[in-house]
């Protein structure tokens, strides 16, 4: 790839675009956490301490993507505690299957590291995992998707072991050009969705048969993606249309899949969060500096807030009355008062913040 090339790339990957070595009593501290009796002399004579979820106040984990690290929000004081070194360019991240880690991809890094969501502290990572841009666990937990948004390829894994003996087996890669973006799974795990930015398409990827079952011409400028609970709509963020496309995929119909809707949403359309209660999707649009919630069975905008700062990767807490939504221009993070509808608070955190996740968080239909 010639500079001009790697140039507009990366220009690309930014319109688009969505302390290790604590001690566990030293980390708890932090979080203003209080121990329970027995973890609390745990802790004092060097033991490993177990700690109850019930006990945990689990931070807020922010991306920021331009300081290869990650910040950490104290879930109550909305204060922020620290910041923990990833690699390169973290973008996204994931829960493990058994919720123990949190897998941060690093894109240049071309690696993974694996957080303790209750600390924030470095448990492991993985090297050779080429550029992870976007990543995800299916429903079923077995398998493990990676789009290389920089490379042009989706990667396929197998999941093995959880914890510390969690790995990955390859299982086979696809070259998609132009410029994987992100994916969503079906809900039986069968299917993956991959938007691709630059051949403003979404594409299909069987993973039991690993084979491409179809690619599909959307928007322009596809980035973000989502599923309808029952996994027969497809929502594409298309930036260049300042919409969400919707697509009927007719899986297994040899018609193949159909344009059904486009809705209006806001300049630069572009990343979604589920709000949990399997009806609502709520879409970033980036430009427009507003998040909308739509209704996924009527394919309506309800309504709409302000978050300025070029909003993108969102949570949503599981009480359903907060939104976290990261702000990639202005080196901050929002608190968005559902109920209020609109931003409570504004916190600061690194450069280019992405991905955000909540680990007391909503389902994700």
């Amino acid at each position: 790839m010639n500079s001009i090339d790697l140039a507009r790339r990366r220009l690309l990957t930014a319109v688009s675009s969505c302390a290790a070595g604590w001690t566990a009593s030293s980390a708890t501290a932090a979080l203003g956490l209080a121990l329970p009796a027995q973890a609390a002399a745990q802790a004092r004579d060097g033991a490993a301490v177990q700690v109850p979820d019930t006990a945990v106040q689990y931070p807020i984990i922010v991306l920021n993507s331009r300081d290869a690290d990650v910040s950490l929000i104290h879930p109550v004081t909305h204060k922020v505690i620290t910041r923990v070194p990833t690699g390169k360019e973290p973008h996204h991240l994931y829960p493990t299957p058994d919720n123990q880690h949190v897998v941060v991809g690093n894109a240049m890094s071309d690696s993974l590291t694996f957080l303790n969501p209750a600390t924030g502290k470095v448990l492991m990572s993985m090297q050779g995992v080429d550029d992870p841009y976007h990543l995800g666990f299916s429903p079923d937990q077995n398998f493990f998707v990676t789009c290389a948004n920089r490379l042009d390829h989706v990667d396929v894994y197998r999941r093995t072991g959880n914890g510390d003996q969690l790995a990955l087996k390859s299982l086979g890669r696809f070259d998609l050009a132009k410029t994987p973006s992100h994916l969503v799974f079906t809900d039986d795990s069968r299917v993956v969705f991959c938007t691709l930015q630059e051949s403003d398409e979404l594409v299909a990827i069987d993973l039991k048969k690993l084979a491409v079952l179809w690619r599909f011409k959307v928007g322009r400028l596809p980035a973000g993606v989502a599923i309808s609970p029952d996994s027969k709509l497809v929502f594409v963020g298309c930036m260049g249309e300042h919409s969400v496309q919707v697509v009927e995929a007719r899986l297994g119909n040899t018609a193949g899949p159909r344009m059904v809707a486009s809705i209006k949403t806001g300049e630069g359309a572009h990343a979604f969060r589920n709000h949990g209660n399997k009806r609502h999707l709520w879409v970033s649009n980036r430009v427009a500096n507003t998040v909308s919630k739509l209704d996924m069975g009527t394919l309506k905008v309800e309504s709409e807030i302000k978050v300025p700062g070029g909003p993108d990767c969102m949570d949503v807490h599981q009480s359903g009355r907060q939104l976290w939504v990261t702000q990639r221009w202005t080196r901050s993070v929002a608190l968005v008062d559902l109920d209020q509808s609109k931003v409570i608070k504004r916190i600061t955190v690194g450069r280019s913040p992405h991905g955000v996740y909540l680990h007391d968080r909503a389902d994700l239909l």
